[in-house]
């Protein structure tokens, strides 16, 4: 059994129905994920300076230089990834959200209605050899207009001096 096709929401929908709430899911879930990445880095950014802070009764002329770099650029690039991942999944929650788009179908069924190809009758051969003729027609117009610069550049061919040779 296939499962029903789910209609767009119309612009007057509340921000509170079904629809949008599995839209937001994303968003939110993003969002909740890009928050526990900011702790964690800040966390470990907490950590790292109280480990490089000298202990009260320790000399400052011998700094603290107990550490592993491979262990250090492996953690940085963790968290690098962990947020960068988090912020990403909440801008591609928050695009699908903004654009209306809650399933994989919504998402075809968007690009191919902006290209024109569902709903106005034509299939995606049609759309296709438009297209090809589209292009046709503007790299003719792009060698005419080359054709007809070499033949005036000919006509008008001088020399430095700028007198006809």
């Amino acid at each position: 059994m296939s499962p029903a096709p789910q209609e767009s929401a119309s612009y007057g929908s509340a921000i509170t129905s079904p629809r949008s709430r599995k839209q937001l899911g994303l968003f939110f879930a993003g969002a909740s994920f890009f928050l526990l990445s900011t702790v964690i880095t800040r966390r470990s950014l907490a950590r790292r300076y109280k480990a490089i802070t000298p202990k009260f009764y320790q000399p400052n002329t011998r700094p603290n230089t107990s550490f592993n770099a491979g262990l250090e650029a492996f953690e940085a690039l963790n968290l690098a990834t962990v947020n960068v991942c988090s912020l990403a999944m909440m801008v591609a929650g928050g695009t699908l959200w903004a654009f209306d788009i809650s399933s994989t179908d919504d998402l075809r069924r968007k690009i191919r209605g902006g290209l024109g190809i569902d709903g106005s009758g034509r299939s995606e051969k049609d759309a296709e050899e438009e297209m090809e003729e589209w292009l046709a027609t503007v790299l003719a117009r792009k060698e005419e207009k080359e054709r007809r610069k070499e033949e005036s550049a000919e006509g008008k061919r001088t020399n430095e001096r700028g007198a006809p040779r």
